[in-house]
């Protein structure tokens, strides 16, 4: 039986347990963010997904992680089940939050079909958005990371990123110039063109939320369309993450995180869209 049948958030484990080793894990990857510069790695990532583990289900977030400098048997993409070994993030007050040791990491499984991925990730679509913020309001050390499904999106607004800040720049062109002891080329981590937010009622009485869109896929589409003008571009941003997944006829669900720095702000990290 599969353990989405059988824990739902309720049964996560509400805090990181003592110690500082190793610990296997099963993970369901669900979010891949955008890439963000990192004076350590260049570039890092953060991956959510559910812990398959029958002993400590729920959410987990994986970082740092630069998937530009995996080696192929490391690499992985959504919805694939890893197996991997990992450590609690101590500098991250987050409970689900943990340190992945990356060349651990096995991909076992693949699932592709929509009914496949439901039964895993249904059991932990929370009530509202409303109720999440709420709780972390109430106790900062609430779950930041969850799965929302909204009453109603109101739209997507798309804008020009603005680039990255100096402070940004600045780790960037570090990690660039450093000698590169393997004998490979480093390319700088380009800003995207657009940035986008969803605006969404959870519940019919909700006052709304706008929320930033940090799924690494609206990334790779404006790079695959990178010889596009910026109204054909923005054109195609609205018809795949408004159009397209929010259409009448998908079950839309966001995958929600909040930030270590500032705790009652989250983003929408994915999106989970299978017909209804």
């Amino acid at each position: 039986m599969s353990q989405g049948l059988l824990f739902g958030p309720d049964d996560a484990p509400t805090a990181k347990p003592v110690g500082d080793g190793w610990q296997q894990m099963r993970v369901l990857i669900t979010v891949k963010a955008a890439p963000n510069p990192s004076e350590t790695y260049g570039e890092t990532v953060c991956v959510a997904g559910i812990r398959l583990d029958f002993d400590a289900p729920g959410w987990v977030r994986l970082y740092p992680i630069n998937f530009r400098e995996l080696d192929s048997p490391h690499t992985f993409k959504k919805y694939d089940i890893v197996s991997l070994r990992a450590k609690p993030a101590r500098g991250d007050f987050r409970t689900e939050s943990w340190r992945p040791d990356i060349t651990s990491v096995h991909t076992v499984d693949h699932l592709k079909p929509w009914t496949r991925r439901r039964v895993e990730v249904e059991p932990y679509v929370d009530a509202s958005m409303c109720a999440v913020r709420e709780a972390v309001h109430a106790n900062s050390a609430a779950p930041s990371l969850a799965a929302v499904r909204p009453d109603r999106v109101l739209g997507i607004d798309i804008k020009p990123h603005p680039g990255w800040s100096p402070e940004d720049q600045r780790k960037i062109d570090r990690y660039v110039g450093q000698l590169d002891l393997t004998g490979g080329d480093r390319t700088a981590l380009q800003a995207p063109r657009f940035q986008g937010w969803y605006r969404y009622r959870c519940t019919p009485r909700c006052n709304g939320h706008r929320q930033g869109i940090l799924d690494w896929e609206f990334v790779a589409l404006q790079r695959t369309l990178k010889h596009r003008n910026d109204d054909d571009l923005v054109r195609e941003l609205q018809a795949k993450y408004l159009d397209q997944m929010c259409a009448p006829g998908r079950d839309t669900v966001f995958y929600v995180g909040n930030q270590a720095k500032s705790p009652r702000t989250f983003s929408v990290l994915g999106v989970y869209w299978p017909k209804r």
